[in-house]
C-alpha cells in the first residue's frame, strides 16, 4: 500500500522525503502516537497525512483482499483537525493527492459555506475528513456528523490547537472520540506546557524533533532576514519600493489588524500593484477568491492578517515583508516560514516601529537573532536599496509598463453559499472594495433599490408650510404672516357671514395698502390731527401683524359686525394701539360684546346657532375697559410693548 502511495507522489512531483517523515512514518505506521516537531516547509502534511491514508479501509483493500467487507463503512474513519480554514483547503488537496491512487474519500468542512453540501457528502460516505473546531461540533451536535468509528486523530498546528481559544472545542471533540485510537500533533513550534497538555490525551507518544545539520537557531538557513526601524507614514512608500526590487517573485505582507491589511491592499492598488487581502471581515468566498488568484498568479502581492501564517504553502513566494511587529517568537516564524519553502531561499524584511521596539527585542532574544537594534531607515536610504537590490531611482507607483498582472479582477468569484454573518455578508462587496471598487458597490445598491416594486432611496425630509396644522398649496403660501384662524368657528355655523371678515383678512395680508388708504384720505378731511394719530396707529397696527410671531393658543372670538365703517375701524385700531399694554388675564371678547348683538340677532333669524360666547377670565367690568380706551384716545402717548396673553385677533377683529 505504501507503494502505492510513493507512485501518487511520484506523479506530482514528490520523490526526495524530508527529515520529519523519513523519522515519523515508521512510528507512525506502527500505530503509536507522535508528536512531531520541524521547522516551517519540511514536510509535515504528508508526515501525517501517509499514515492516515494506510489505516482507513477502502473498497480497493477488500477487492484485493487485504480487508474484509464488513470493515468497510461510510462513517469517517480519520479526522484532522486545523485552525484555519485556509489550511483546511490545503491540508485537504494534498491528502487528495496522495490518495488518489487508492481512491480515498477526503472532505472538508469548514464555516462560512452552506451546510447542506457538506451534509450530502456526508451521507454519502467519507473516509477522511479535515475541519475546524466549530463546524464540527455543529455538524456533531446536529447528528450528522458520527465520530465513533475514528481510528486516527491528527492536531495539524498543534500549538495553536491548544491555545485556550481552542482547547475547549477540542476537548469537546476528543470526548466524542473512541478511547482506543492514534493520536498524532504537529507543530513547528511546540512549548514545553502545550506537550505537557497533549499527553493528556495520548498514550506513550514518542516525540520526534527533525532539524537539518545546517540549521542554526529556530528559523531556516535559507532564508534572508532583514529587520529595519521604519516610520510608520513611510511604510506604505518603503513597501511600494521593496516589491520592485530585482528578482521579486510572488509576496506575502503581513499585518496585525484586519482594518490594516483592507488599508494597505487598497493602497498598492492605486500605486499599479496587482494586490489582493485575505482578513476575517471577508467572506469566504473573497478569501478563497484571493487566495486562488495569488496561487495562480493573477496576482503576485496578497496583504493578510494571521489566518494566511500557518501552513499555507504557495510556490513562488520569494518575499515576505512583515508590515507590523508580529505579536511573539511563534508568530514570526510562522510568518516568515511561508519562504523559503522545501529547500528554496527566500527573504524576510520586518518593518519595526518605534512603539514596538520592545516588543521586537523580546523576539530577538527568544530566537537568538542578531537585530536587537535595527537600523533606522526610510524609503531614500541608501543602504535599503544596496541590501534588497532595489534599481536606482524608483519610485513608490509602480510604472505602467510593469503592469502585466491580469489582477483580482480577472478571478471570478465563486458562490459558496455562505452562511449569515458580517463577512458573508459582505463576501461580494468586500471582493468589489479589494479591487477598489466602493463606489460600484453602492451604485449597484442604490440600482437595485430604484428596481419596480423595490422601496425607492430615502430622500432627506423638507419642512412642509402648514396653517392650522394643514398642509398649504403650492400657491397659497402667505407673504406675511397671517393672523390664526379663529375666524374659521364662525365660518362653519355661518357660512355667508363669514365671507367678510375672510376677504378682509385676504385683503389684509395681500395688500396692506388698499384697507389703510380709504381711511387715511377721510380723516384727513373730518379732523387732520386725529387722522394723523389713527393713520400711524394703523401703520404700526399693520407692522406689528407683518412681522413674524410665535404661535399662540387663542380662543375663537365671534365675527365683526358687516357694517362697521373704516372711520370707526381706523378709530378703535388707534385707541387699541395707543392703550398701555398690561400682564393681564383679561378676556379679549369684553370689547366685541357690542358687536356680537347684530350678529346673535342674525343667527337667530336665520335659525342657525347663534356663535359661542368667549369666555371671560376677569371679573372687571367692560365699562371700565371703554372709559380707559376713551381717555387713552385723548393723550396717545405709545407705551412700550409688553407681553400679554391678549388674543391675537383683537387688532385684526377691530381694523376692520
Amino acid at each position: 500500500m505504501l507503494s502505492e502511495t510513493a507512485e501518487a507522489l511520484e506523479a506530482v512531483g514528490i520523490t526526495n522525503p524530508f527529515p520529519i517523515q523519513e523519522l515519523t512514518l515508521p512510528v507512525a505506521l506502527s500505530g503509536t502516537d507522535v508528536i512531531g516537531q520541524a521547522k516551517t516547509g519540511t514536510g509535515k502534511t504528508l508526515g501525517f497525512g501517509l499514515p492516515l491514508l494506510e489505516r482507513v479501509t477502502v473498497a480497493a483493500d477488500v477487492e484485493a483482499g487485504r480487508a474484509k467487507p464488513e470493515q468497510l463503512t461510510n462513517a469517517p474513519q480519520a479526522l484532522v483537525v486545523v485552525p484555519t480554514r485556509e489550511l483546511c483547503q490545503q491540508v485537504t488537496n494534498d491528502l487528495l493527492t496522495a490518495g488518489k491512487v487508492r481512491d480515498v474519500r477526503v472532505l472538508a468542512i469548514y464555516g462560512g459555506r452552506a451546510y447542506e453540501p457538506q451534509v450530502e457528502a456526508l451521507n454519502k460516505g467519507v473516509d477522511v475528513i479535515v475541519g475546524t473546531p466549530g463546524r464540527l461540533l455543529d455538524l456533531a451536535g446536529q447528528r450528522k456528523l458520527d465520530l465513533g468509528h475514528v481510528k486516527a486523530l491528527v492536531l495539524d498546528e498543534a500549538d495553536e490547537m491548544l491555545d485556550l481559544g481552542f482547547l475547549p472545542d477540542v476537548e469537546r471533540i476528543v470526548t466524542m472520540l473512541p478511547a482506543k485510537r492514534q493520536t498524532m500533533l504537529f507543530s513547528a513550534t511546540m512549548p514545553g506546557a502545550v506537550i505537557g497538555l497533549a499527553r493528556r490525551y495520548m498514550t506513550q507518544p514518542t516525540h520526534i524533533r527533525a532539524t537539518s545539520p545546517d540549521d542554526e537557531g529556530a528559523t531556516v538557513a535559507n532564508i534572508a532576514q532583514h529587520v529595519f526601524r521604519a516610520h510608520s507614514m513611510d511604510k506604505p512608500e518603503l513597501v511600494s519600493r521593496i516589491l520592485q526590487a530585482e528578482g521579486r517573485g510572488l509576496a506575502m505582507i503581513f499585518c496585525r489588524t484586519k482594518r490594516t491589511a483592507a488599508d494597505i491592499a487598497e493602497q498598492l492598488q492605486r500605486r499599479g500593484f496587482a494586490s489582493g487581502a485575505v482578513h476575517g471581515d471577508l467572506g469566504q468566498g473573497a478569501r478563497e477568491q484571493a487566495l486562488r488568484a495569488f496561487r495562480n498568479g493573477k496576482v503576485d502581492v496578497l496583504v493578510c492578517t494571521d489566518v494566511a501564517a500557518r501552513g499555507i504553502d504557495v510556490e513562488g513566494v520569494t518575499h515576505v515583508i512583515n508590515y507590523q511587529t508580529p505579536e511573539d517568537e511563534k508568530t514570526y516564524l510562522h510568518r516568515i516560514g511561508r519562504t523559503g519553502r522545501a529547500g528554496r531561499t527566500g527573504i524576510a524584511i520586518t518593518l519595526v516601529d518605534w512603539d514596538d521596539i520592545p516588543r521586537w527585542q523580546l523576539i530577538n532574544k527568544a530566537l537568538e537573532l542578531t537585530f536587537n537594534d535595527p537600523v533606522e531607515t526610510y524609503s531614500t536610504s541608501p543602504h535599503l536599496y544596496e541590501e534588497l537590490r532595489i534599481p536606482e531611482g524608483t519610485k513608490g507607483t509602480l510604472p505602467r509598463a510593469d503592469r502585466t498582472r491580469a489582477g483580482l479582477a480577472a478571478e471570478e468569484l465563486e458562490d459558496l453559499g455562505e452562511t449569515g454573518g458580517r463577512g458573508a455578508r459582505g463576501g461580494r462587496a468586500d471582493a468589489r472594495r479589494g479591487r477598489g471598487g466602493r463606489s460600484e458597490a453602492r451604485e449597484e445598491r442604490q440600482e437595485e433599490r430604484s428596481e419596480p416594486g423595490e422601496r425607492p432611496a430615502r430622500q432627506p425630509r423638507r419642512r412642509r408650510r402648514t396653517r392650522s396644522g394643514e398642509a398649504l398649496a403650492a400657491g397659497d403660501a402667505p407673504a406675511v404672516t397671517e393672523a390664526p384662524a379663529e375666524a374659521e368657528a364662525p365660518a362653519k355655523a355661518a357660512p355667508a357671514k363669514a365671507e367678510a371678515p375672510a376677504k378682509a383678512a385676504s385683503a389684509k395680508a395681500e395688500v396692506p395698502a388698499k384697507a389703510a388708504a380709504p381711511a387715511k384720505a377721510k380723516a384727513r378731511a373730518s379732523a387732520p390731527a386725529k387722522a394723523e394719530e389713527a393713520v400711524a396707529a394703523s401703520e404700526s397696527a399693520e407692522a406689528v401683524t407683518r412681522a413674524p410671531r410665535r404661535r399662540r393658543r387663542t380662543r375663537p372670538v365671534a365675527e365683526a359686525p358687516a357694517f362697521q365703517t373704516v372711520e370707526t375701524a381706523a378709530a378703535e385700531a388707534a385707541a387699541e394701539a395707543a392703550a398701555p399694554r398690561r400682564r393681564t388675564r383679561k378676556a379679549a371678547a369684553e370689547a366685541e360684546i357690542p358687536a356680537q348683538a347684530p350678529a346673535a340677532e342674525q343667527a337667530a333669524e336665520n335659525g342657525e346657532a347663534a356663535p359661542a360666547k368667549p369666555r371671560r377670565r376677569t371679573r372687571k367690568p367692560a365699562a371700565a375697559k371703554a372709559e380707559q380706551a376713551a381717555g387713552a384716545e385723548e393723550s396717545a402717548p405709545r407705551a412700550p410693548r409688553r407681553r400679554t396673553r391678549k388674543a391675537a385677533t383683537a387688532a385684526p377683529a377691530d381694523a376692520e
